[in-house]
């Protein structure tokens, strides 16, 4: 499997986007913004169209689109303070209507968005694994450059306001990495899947976790061996990568769940038959 060059390619863009996603996926789940990469995701794809359209590289425009986006939406928090969502659903409406009216102008635009829109991983361009790389890069360096503020901010706003964080400026470049690496795991899952990369192994982590680095690192493997499992399957069943990752994804959360809920229950038993001393 590994002696093909796309396979290769499609192994190391896997690699690079489940260090990054996993942990986003932890902040935005905790920040309650979940909904945030879906809505990036969505605008990513009138990037791409525009991109086509024009002649530019689609992979470039998506990218551009989603960190615009990101901007836009935390200049439009200012106004909307009070209904946190609004710029969220204001900017998802905005972008999926732009990229079906701009699909509209290509005939052959809406055939080669299948990939976008479910993913081909296995058709990664080299252009693309900059830009996942880039991302990937971008993101580890924030997270640990800013490891202390960011926790600080995702936990108490207001706390962290009061002891010097820079609460906009960080809250801005988060959301600026959000688009990043939103835009750059399109490839690989594609718009309608994008969320299964950044939700399902944070969902599994903070279930099962002890604590907060706990949860990071258990994001990362979940995420990792999600991602390479579903590469394997679909090379080998010819599947297609991007719901055969959401799929092994969502096996590893419900898999947890009930391991966890079956720890639970059988500690409880013995607790209520064994005699105490």
């Amino acid at each position: 499997m590994l002696a093909y060059e796309f396979m290769q390619r499609a192994f190391l863009a896997g690699a690079l986007i489940g260090l990054i996603a996993p942990i986003l996926g932890i902040y935005l789940m905790l920040r309650r913004q979940i909904l945030l990469a879906d809505t990036l995701s969505h605008v990513s794809l009138a990037g791409v169209a525009a991109g086509a359209l024009t002649g530019m590289n689609p992979s470039v425009g998506g990218f551009a689109a989603a960190v615009v986006a990101a901007l836009l939406i935390e200049r439009l928090r200012k106004g909307y303070r009070t209904y946190a969502e609004v710029p969220v659903a204001i900017m998802m409406t905005g972008g999926l209507a732009l990229a079906v009216v701009l699909m509209n102008f290509g005939r052959t635009l809406s055939q080669s968005f299948n990939s976008y829109l479910f993913g081909s991983i296995v058709a990664v361009s080299e252009t693309q694994l900059w830009l996942i790389g880039g991302a990937t890069v971008v993101g580890l360096l924030f997270f640990f450059v800013f490891r202390r503020p960011m926790y600080d901010l995702t936990f108490d706003e207001e706390a962290a306001g009061i002891s010097g964080v820079r609460v906009r400026t960080l809250t801005t470049a988060f959301s600026v990495l959000t688009g990043m690496t939103v835009a750059a795991a399109m490839p690989i899952v594609g718009v309608l899947l994008v969320s299964a990369l950044l939700v399902l192994p944070a969902a599994l982590a903070l279930r099962i976790a002890g604590g907060f680095l706990s949860a990071v690192v258990i994001a990362i493997v979940v995420g990792l061996t999600g991602i390479f499992s579903g590469l394997t399957v679909s090379y080998f069943y010819n599947m297609p990568p991007g719901g055969t990752i959401a799929l092994i994804l969502l096996a590893f959360l419900l898999l947890g769940i009930g391991l966890q809920k079956a720890s639970v229950f059988i500690r409880r038993k013995r607790g209520v038959t064994e005699p105490s001393i």
